[in-house]
């Protein structure tokens, strides 16, 4: 293993990356945390990960720094225009996490329908074994489930939901060459649905997206399934929907303040909670380190990103 000499160390680890991660980050580049780092000069590649923040405080401590390799296909941890500004490159993991979240986004949309977990806890609370009965539930087929963001992760789903028997809407900014009904807006994709799948990327630009205005257009009948970034959802606006009644419950993974869950939330049966955990498997979680060593490597190599985020 090489030893952290500040001459030698030309990558640096932000945030909390996974423990294989770290030590292939160590036995490869000999990168040490941003913490433990002496001399800043002479490190061009910073590897965040854990959504760690990587902003113009984190630039301005890596005055070499010239590319960031985030660990996610999701980047609004990065302030990617403060770092083209400052002429350094920043690539995701896109594609390898594509099967896993795609999977996670259709057994969600399944146990709301179905209320699975809900049933679950039904069994073990001993109410089935004290004679008492479970609501009926919805079938999937025939259910429209609406895809919020149809990139490489909302088509796989849709794809997966098509399989179960489910109609197929969706909005993006503009329509796609697929089958599938395209809908203008988000307020107009949500009154078409029974199940509303938010796919769509974090970021400013989303911030707030499904608003107590899709909520409402979604309907006391409708369930929303969020597995893209908590920021994309008015948290607010769901937990006084869900209140309300003005919809019949949710199934998320992910929350606009990580890893807090509004405390409204925690004792509902009508929705489905998950830790953050899309693209949490062995084979994807080792995919995505890779995608993160072959960018650094190529960077280093030859000054170029295997999977820049786009512009």
């Amino acid at each position: 293993m090489t030893s952290h000499s500040e001459h030698q160390v030309r990558v640096v680890q932000l945030g909390g990356l996974m423990p294989f991660l770290r030590k292939w980050l160590d036995e490869r580049y000999a990168a040490p945390e941003l913490a433990d780092l002496g001399d800043p000069a002479g490190v061009v590649v910073a590897v965040a990960g854990g959504g760690a923040p990587v902003g113009a405080a984190e630039m301005d401590a890596l005055p070499d720094l010239r590319a960031v390799a985030n660990f996610g296909v999701g980047y609004d941890n990065v302030d990617v225009d403060e770092a083209r500004r400052r002429g350094i490159a920043v690539s995701n993991t896109p594609d390898v996490l594509t099967d896993a979240v795609a999977d996670l986004a259709a057994f969600l949309v399944v146990d709301v329908l179905r209320g699975l977990t809900a049933a679950d806890r039904f069994v073990r609370s001993g109410a089935w074994a004290r004679g008492e009965r479970l609501p009926l539930t919805r079938d999937v087929r025939g259910a429209v489930v609406g895809v919020l963001g149809l990139g490489r992760i909302g088509t796989a789903a849709a794809e997966r939901l098509e399989a179960f028997g489910a109609e197929v809407h969706y909005h993006s900014r503009s329509p796609k060459d697929v089958a599938w009904t395209h809908h203008s807006s988000p307020v107009e994709l949500a009154a078409a649905s029974d199940v509303l799948v938010v796919l769509t990327p974090g970021g400013a630009g989303t911030e707030g997206l499904v608003d107590a205005a899709v909520l409402d257009a979604l309907g006391p009948d409708g369930y929303l399934v969020n597995v893209a970034r908590g920021s994309v959802v008015d948290e607010d606006a769901l937990v006084a929907a869900l209140e309300a009644g003005r919809i019949a419950g949710a199934g998320l993974d992910v929350f606009a303040d990580e890893p807090h869950v509004p405390e409204a939330l925690l004792g509902r049966d009508d929705v489905v909670l998950l830790p953050h955990v899309g693209s949490a498997t062995v084979q994807t979680r080792e995919a995505m380190g890779r995608l993160v060593l072959d960018n650094v490597d190529a960077f280093l190599g030859r000054g170029e990103l295997v999977t820049p985020v786009p512009e």
